[in-house]
C-alpha cells in the first residue's frame, strides 16, 4: 500500500488515541467515533470517481473496486471502517452486484491487515465477535446461496416487509443457522430508516453503523436525517454518463431542493498517490 498521509484534520477528538500504533501510523492519524447512548451513530462510505460516479452500472462490474481500481489504500481505510463498526448495512442491489464469496469483514476487504484489525477489535473497541451484517430487502429476493448467508461465525440479518419474510422462508432461509429476519413495516414499498435504526439499537445494542450502500438505501437514510458521516475516496478517473444508462452517484432516487439539500462539513482529508480520502460530518 502506497503511503497515507493526512493533509487535514479537524476532527475534535478525545484525550487518548483509539487506533493502536501501527494502525495509527497506516492511517496516518487516530480514528474515532462519538458514542450516544441514545442513538445509532451512523457513517457511510464510497468510492466515487471525478465526475461522481459510485458504479458502472456494468453487469459482473458495478462494484466500488472498479471505481477505485482496486486501490490498497480505499481498501484498508474500508477495512478499518468494519473493524470499528458494530454492524454494517447494504442494501439488496449491493449484496446483488457483490461478488458471491463476499464477506462484510475487516479483513476480507483487506486481508494484509488480518492480525492489525483483530487486535484493534477484541483489545481496544471489546468487540470479541465479527460485526452484524444487515441486509435490507423489502421484496424478500435475495440469493441466499452467497457466503454471507452461509457462513459459519457471520451473523446476518435480513430485515424485510411481511411480504419478504414470506418469500425468505419458502427460499429456506429459516434453516440457515446464522441468519434471521426482521420483519418491519413497509409504508409506500420502503422500510423506514428510522424503524431499521430503532430495530438494530433496541434488538442488537448497535451504536456504530457503517453504511456501505447502495446509492438508493443511502440516499433513503440521508433524506430521513439519519446519516452523522460520509467518508468519501476520490478516484482520479472519470467515467462518464449517457442518456441511456445515467450511472448512480452517492444518492440516487431522492433529489433535493436547494433548501432541504443537506450541507457537510469537513473533517479530514488523505492523500494516498493521487487518490483522496474524505471525511464529512453531516451539519
Amino acid at each position: 500500500m502506497e503511503r497515507i498521509t493526512t493533509l487535514l484534520d479537524k476532527y475534535e477528538s478525545l484525550d487518548c488515541n483509539v487506533l493502536p500504533e501501527e494502525l495509527r501510523n497506516l492511517y496516518s492519524g487516530d480514528l474515532q467515533f462519538p458514542t450516544d447512548p441514545d442513538r445509532t451513530h451512523v457513517f457511510g462510505n464510497f468510492v466515487s470517481t471525478l465526475d461522481g460516479v459510485v458504479s458502472y452500472d456494468i453487469p459482473g462490474r458495478s462494484g466500488g473496486g472498479e471505481i477505485s481500481g482496486f486501490n490498497a489504500a480505499d481498501r484498508f481505510i474500508m477495512g478499518l471502517l468494519r473493524a470499528s463498526a458494530d454492524a454494517i448495512v447494504v442494501g439488496a442491489g449491493t449484496l446483488r452486484d457483490t461478488a458471491a464469496d463476499h464477506l462484510w469483514l475487516a479483513e476480507h476487504v483487506y486481508p494484509e491487515a488480518r492480525e492489525l484489525y483483530r487486535r484493534y477489535r477484541r483489545e481496544v473497541l471489546t468487540k470479541s465477535e465479527p460485526p452484524l451484517t444487515v441486509i435490507v430487502a423489502g421484496s424478500g429476493a435475495v440469493d441466499l446461496q452467497k457466503a454471507v448467508f452461509r457462513t459459519p461465525g457471520v451473523r446476518t440479518i435480513v430485515v424485510t416487509s411481511p411480504n419478504g419474510r414470506g418469500r425468505l422462508a419458502s427460499s429456506g432461509l429459516e434453516a440457515l443457522p446464522s441468519v434471521e429476519a426482521r420483519v418491519l413495516d413497509c409504508p409506500g414499498g420502503k422500510i423506514s430508516p428510522g424503524s431499521i435504526l430503532k430495530l438494530l439499537r433496541d434488538e442488537f445494542a448497535v451504536k456504530h453503523l457503517l453504511h456501505e450502500g447502495g446509492p438508493m438505501l443511502f440516499g433513503d437514510f440521508v433524506a430521513h436525517g439519519c446519516v452523522d458521516e460520509l467518508f468519501l475516496t476520490v478516484a482520479p478517473q472519470v467515467a462518464g454518463r449517457d442518456v441511456n444508462r445515467q450511472r448512480p452517484a452517492v444518492i440516487s432516487g431522492t433529489a433535493f431542493i436547494p433548501e432541504t439539500a443537506p450541507w457537510l462539513k469537513i473533517v479530514s482529508v488523505k492523500l494516498s498517490g493521487d487518490h483522496l480520502y474524505l471525511r464529512y460530518s453531516v451539519r
